[in-house]
């Protein structure tokens, strides 16, 4: 075995929110995300029949999973490490559903949440993301001060659009954002601007915002390499998400198609971790024969 990276496509993703009404059911979602070629799905970890249900379709279409959490207290993540416990998954990514006003309130909680972590086999992540603990770049940076060794989940559109960086970015920015990489273990996909969290990543005018992206996933790919087990999986998830994430027409629908842009960001995603993997063995390679000379 090495080092691989897993794709999945987030379920809240392929909801249509369009205006004629339909929507897929969960199983038609499950089979056309395995139909696709992703490796697993991602989705609310909360609640145990729907956990349940969710792994009976997994085992089906032999898909992995990412679980996601929202918990303000610790004991509200206890529920759901025993769903992930029972039923599986890849990893658990946290939102936490908090918004402290000090890196102190802070501490207390993820300490809370990293005893009851220590008692589980599978990785947990906490997301950047607005609207939570790390709703703010400087104060995860913070965060991360206090307690080094804490692992993330890179959702780095947020911070884009939250502190709004200028173009071009500058440096300085860029290696605020190359902290968070370093301590990110697993990824979400999605493209912002300066000004929308979300944008459509297929149009020609975003290729600007898209490159930045690649720029910073490249990076954080190859930040987890160096980091992680030999035989560890990296899991990036496509999480394209309705309206109001989506920009939307006069008609109120999406202005492209999402599942279309899904599939292009997995091929992305895909696409650079193999260029990842050729530069690494390169200078690997590099390295060993500078060691025989």
């Amino acid at each position: 075995m090495s080092q691989s990276l897993v794709v999945f496509q987030s379920l809240w993703s392929m909801e249509r929110r369009h205006s004629d009404g339909w929507e897929r059911s969960l199983e038609e979602n499950a089979q056309m995300i395995a139909a696709a070629g992703f490796d697993g799905i991602s989705a609310h970890y909360t609640n145990r029949a729907y956990v349940r249900r969710l792994a009976e379709l997994r085992s089906d279409f032999k898909l992995d999973a990412e679980g996601q959490c929202f918990p303000r207290t610790v004991d509200d993540l206890k529920p759901v490490l025993e769903n992930a416990t029972e039923f599986g998954l890849h990893h658990l990514d946290i939102q936490a559903d908090i918004r402290p006003r000090t890196v102190k309130e802070c501490v207390e909680l993820l300490d809370g949440w990293q005893r009851l972590i220590d008692q589980v086999d599978f990785p947990v992540y906490l997301e950047t993301h607005r609207d939570r603990m790390t709703t703010d770049l400087l104060f995860t940076l913070d965060l991360l001060d206090a307690r080094p060794d804490l692992k993330l989940l890179g959702d780095l559109s947020h911070y884009l659009v939250g502190r709004e960086f200028a173009w071009p970015v500058s440096a300085e920015n860029h290696a605020l954002m190359h902290r968070i990489l370093d301590s990110s273990w697993a990824f979400h996909g999605r493209v912002a601007s300066r000004e929308q969290v979300q944008i459509e990543i297929s149009f020609a005018p975003h290729r600007m915002w898209v490159d930045l992206f690649l720029e910073w996933w490249r990076y954080g790919f190859a930040s987890w390499k160096k980091r992680a087990g030999e035989n560890d999986s990296l899991a990036f998830v496509c999480e394209l998400g309705p309206k109001p994430y989506a920009i939307i027409g006069r008609d109120g629908n999406d202005t492209t198609d999402r599942w279309a842009e899904s599939l292009l960001l997995r091929d992305w995603a895909r696409e650079l971790w193999a260029e990842v993997c050729v530069e690494q063995a390169s200078t690997d390679a590099s390295a060993v024969k500078q060691v025989t000379l």
